[in-house]
């Protein structure tokens, strides 16, 4: 396999974009999926959306209260999983400071080209 074809980075080496006061991310991504690691602070408010990438959320601190379909709610705490298909409509509230692990298949273009201005609120 040559180099073209992987990636290999430290976290540390990831840049942190801070999107607003409470909630910073850092992801990587290949064609086929992306890996974030987020930070919300204690009462972060994701507002409801929907994308077409599935996505799996595992809580590393921390613990996020999802609203599935407005009206499902699901609390998700440290070392706990949450599969989201594609085109669910959700929403999160970060309890306590979380640092949540996202894989999201295709990766979220929005996110690389920076179009996601429903987290910069």
């Amino acid at each position: 396999m040559s180099q073209s074809q992987w990636k290999h980075a430290s976290l540390s080496t990831i840049p942190v974009e801070h999107l607003n006061p409470l909630l910073e991310r850092q992801f990587v991504h290949g064609e086929q999926a992306m890996l974030a690691r987020l930070l919300l602070r204690k009462g972060c408010i994701v507002p409801e959306h929907s994308h077409h990438n599935e996505q799996i959320t595992y809580i590393l601190e921390g613990a996020l209260r999802f609203t599935m379909n407005g009206d499902e709610v699901v609390t998700v705490h440290a070392g706990e999983m949450l599969v989201i298909p594609p085109s669910v409509k959700h929403s999160a509230e970060a309890l306590e400071d979380t640092i949540d692990l996202d894989v999201f298949t295709p990766p979220r273009a929005d996110w690389i080209e920076g179009t996601d201005a429903y987290l910069r609120k």
